[in-house]
């Protein structure tokens, strides 16, 4: 069934109901979106490693300076609420694996640090994320169509 659409994207779209081409591809991108994640989750379970949603925190901490980032910051770079990453956060100090700080800036703030265990586990998790995501995703995409679409996402991320 074909929808319409509630915003321009083209111009002069708004209101045109989808192609056959259109909805297969929206509705292919939907399947991928809760499939990939689930499947490297279920690829670093099996292997006794991080959970995607920690491995993803320790990520951008581990390629922040000083690996520290602002809560907040890393929330939005991990496109979690920050609550959510609270709470991934208060998982992982538990474990020892990020501590938290005052922010500095205006000391009402608070950083997430990136331990050495926390840099430990991240090593450690980093082979199987890294299997998995080829496996999944890049072993399907000939090296020639990697910039293209590599371009293509960021616009629709952008604009999302």
């Amino acid at each position: 069934m074909t929808t319409r659409s509630g915003s321009a994207g083209r111009s002069g779209t708004a209101g045109r109901p989808m192609t056959a081409a259109e909805e297969d591809f929206v509705r292919t991108l939907g399947r991928v979106m809760s499939a990939l994640p689930r499947g490297v989750e279920q690829d670093m379970a099996r292997e006794g490693r991080l959970p995607l949603s920690e491995y993803t925190a320790l990520m951008h901490l581990s390629e922040a300076d000083g690996r520290t980032m602002r809560m907040s910051e890393l929330a939005l770079a991990s496109n979690l609420s920050l609550s959510g990453m609270t709470r991934i956060v208060q998982r992982l100090e538990k474990r020892e694996l990020v501590a938290r700080a005052k922010c500095d800036a205006d000391g009402r703030g608070w950083n997430a640090v990136l331990t050495d265990a926390g840099l430990a586990a991240l090593e450690d998790s980093w082979p199987v994320h890294l299997a998995s995501v080829r496996r999944r995703v890049l072993d399907h995409l000939p090296d020639e169509d990697l910039p293209r679409l590599t371009e293509v996402l960021k616009r629709i991320a952008d604009t999302a």
